[in-house]
């Protein structure tokens, strides 16, 4: 009777190990494909932080570019004509604004692209202008080869702006979507992906500054 009671102990721890191990793996299994998961959520999310990063990056290219023409522009008309010093210190002060404004590619957030536009769409502003009023008084201007120009590379820099503008907004909706979507917005907030900013269309913005005239 004994024997049969120790075989019985036996099975039965046996069994006891058993299922505990079978849980035990379990929840490993678990762990890991949880881990898994994590790692394939943060990779993807990393993907599309980088695409943001590297239109933003494009965007403040063609906005410098755009800066770096100015001083261009108005060297060329201060030579060109009787100029007036009144006419393009808008610009040069919008200008001042508008590369003062640094934004961190980590830190996209709505605010702060939000600044960033309303200082360059006020320098596209102040340049649709200045560039009106210069070439009303000084007519001759048109007639000049570095006015001419520089008037071309204006036009296709505001095109690349628009542009880029339009790349940017299309990897912060991929972005954005991601980090929104169930069950990757779970691990969004916690792994610090946070909403992006787009670029808004304000009035006239979608539209490259007119720098051609007819006379």
């Amino acid at each position: 009777m004994v024997f049969v009671y120790l075989c019985i102990c036996n099975l039965y721890t046996s069994f006891i190990m058993k299922k505990s191990l079978v849980i035990l793996l379990g929840v490993i299994g678990v762990v890991v494909l949880l881990f898994l998961w994590g790692v394939s959520v943060n990779n993807r999310l990393v993907t599309h932080d980088e695409a943001v990063s590297k239109a933003w990056s494009q965007v403040e290219n063609v906005y410098q570019r755009r800066a770096d023409l100015i001083p261009q522009l108005v060297n060329t008309v201060k030579g060109a004509a009787n100029f007036e010093k009144s006419t393009f210190t808008e610009v040069v002060e919008a200008r001042a604004k508008a590369t003062s404004v640094n934004i961190d590619a980590n830190n996209l957030s709505e605010q702060n692209v939000a600044a960033f536009q309303k200082a360059q769409d006020n320098l596209t502003s102040a340049l649709g202008r200045a560039l009106t009023v210069t070439v009303e008084r000084y007519p001759e201007l048109a007639a000049t080869q570095a006015f001419r120009d520089l008037q071309t590379q204006l036009e296709g820099t505001e095109n690349r702006i628009a542009v880029e503008r339009r790349n940017f907004n299309e990897a912060v909706n991929a972005y954005n979507t991601t980090i929104r979507r169930f069950p990757t917005s779970l691990l969004a907030g916690m792994l610090g992906f946070d909403k992006k900013g787009y670029f808004t269309a304000s009035e006239g913005a979608d539209k490259p500054v007119q720098v051609e005239f007819d006379f």
